[in-house]
């Protein structure tokens, strides 16, 4: 979850809304990577959940990489729920998931660079207090009441609301983790294109990643239990967008959808003011029930862009928002499949040949049938999604070859390597979820517990 935007000043006028997307526009040799991730943090001895505070607890981590490892702290009502350094942030998810935002890079060796880095460092102080954190999708065992409450507003307002709009919103916020790249566009014209290619091959993302077939410690007969969530959470934010397929797609369509999403709060002077369900075009007339007579300012926006959920969604720069969190290895591999598809223009072009004949209903088909067979799932043409994700891969690594951006000293010449882990995904056709689903029954004698500490960071 982001934290509250800053920067800008009274909206004036209805065209700041889709001015402010439109502002992120950039060229191709400005284009950065952002990759963001979730962890479950939990105690060693019991496998319980990190509590806010205690001697293992999230408070303790924070505390701990602050101090040791230079991040200035982030503060909230006096409590401190996040940290800042370099153009990075690590923040907390409603249950206590620790997130790392990383900052704004060049290319994959750097941003896997940074994801190593991080991992070591909570590594180093959760070796000292007796806990872990775990790469997966869905807490494998916890129970909603195990959960701790992160002190956090944000979180306490989408809590009250998410019981009302969609049955699983709360195992989304406190249940769930993903991981996330953060990609550019050159134009209005640049985002529509990667828009569409990236919404209708989030479900491949899906099926790639899936990682989550245990939840309150039982086989929940999906591949992504995660993914699963995300169908029953407020159907008003989420979902496959099929307006952004339709003629006159751009900015100024993406506002329109924004603008009929209702809203979570207004952020002013430290607090979140409860505006749930209220309406951001009431806000911009004056009209907001919650603050009478005041108008939104552009930071009031950029909160609104955040609550919005869907597989993919754009601020000033595009969320890729489809797979499970998971191994360390894989959360390099994330950023190199977007950007092989999305940052080379022929890689983008045949991208959108793979799927530029599928209607909404297909689209949406095999977001469903990803989370629930994953590689086993069917294409609208009838084959299996792993020969299509085989395919896929091979346009990102040739997009990946193409923008030859060298590392480890000019010893990687280029970010290939990083697909690797979803190479063998493919040529095995089997996903983390499948591999997890078979030491379930022979190796751990259908135990969940051997898991912590077979896919602890």
């Amino acid at each position: 979850m982001s934290i509250p935007q800053s920067g800008g000043g009274l909206i004036e006028s209805h065209d700041q809304l889709a001015e402010y997307l439109a502002s992120g526009c950039k060229p191709a040799e400005d284009w950065r990577i952002g990759t963001e991730h979730e962890k479950f943090g939990y105690t060693i001895a019991d496998h319980k959940p990190l509590p806010y505070e205690g001697a293992a607890s999230i408070l303790t981590m924070l505390s701990g990489l602050r101090d040791r490892f230079g991040w200035a702290p982030v503060e909230e009502g006096g409590k401190l729920i996040g940290l800042e350094k370099n153009g990075a942030n690590v923040s907390l998810e409603p249950g206590g998931q620790l997130e790392l935002s990383g900052a704004t890079l060049r290319t994959i060796h750097e941003t896997c660079d940074e994801v190593n880095a991080h991992l070591r460092e909570v590594k180093a102080i959760a070796d000292e207090v007796g806990a872990a954190f775990l790469g997966l999708g869905a807490a494998p065992e916890w129970t909603a009441d195990e959960m701790p409450v992160m002190p956090k507003g944000r979180y306490a307002l989408m809590t009250r609301y998410m019981g009302q709009v969609g049955s699983h919103g709360t195992q989304m916020m406190y249940r769930t983790c993903t991981v996330q790249v953060n990609l550019d566009f050159a134009s209005e014209a640049d985002m529509v294109k990667k828009f569409r290619v990236s919404l209708a091959l989030q479900p491949v993302a899906t099926a790639l990643f899936a990682c989550s077939p245990f939840f309150e410690g039982k086989v929940n007969g999906w591949q992504s239990w995660r993914a699963r969530i995300w169908r029953d959470t407020d159907p008003a934010r989420t979902g496959m967008l099929p307006f952004v397929f339709e003629d006159g797609m751009g900015f100024e369509r993406y506002v329109d959808y924004a603008l009929d999403v209702p809203m979570y709060f207004v952020y002013r002077d430290g607090r979140y003011i409860d505006a749930l369900g209220q309406s951001f075009r009431d806000f911009l007339r004056g009209e907001l029930p919650a603050l009478p007579g005041e108008k939104p300012t552009l930071s009031d926006w950029a909160d609104h862009l955040t609550t919005i959920f869907p597989e993919v969604r754009i601020k000033k720069f595009m969320e890729m928002r489809g797979a499970d969190g998971g191994p360390w290895r894989r959360l390099c591999a994330l950023p190199a499949l977007w950007v092989g598809l999305l940052y080379d223009t022929a890689a983008l072009d045949g991208a959108w040949d793979l799927v530029k004949g599928w209607s909404a209903e297909e689209r949406d088909r095999l977001r469903h049938d990803a989370a629930k067979d994953g590689l086993r799932a069917t294409m609208p043409d009838g084959r299996p999604l792993r020969d299509f994700a085989r395919d896929v891969l091979a346009v990102a690594e040739a997009g990946l070859r193409a923008r030859a951006r060298p590392g480890a000293g000019g010893l990687m010449p280029d970010e290939t390597h990083f697909l690797n882990a979803l190479q063998e995904i493919v040529e095995s056709g089997q996903t983390q979820a499948d591999e997890m689903l078979a030491r379930y029954r022979d190796a751990w004698n259908g135990k969940l517990s051997p898991l912590y500490e077979a896919y602890s960071y």
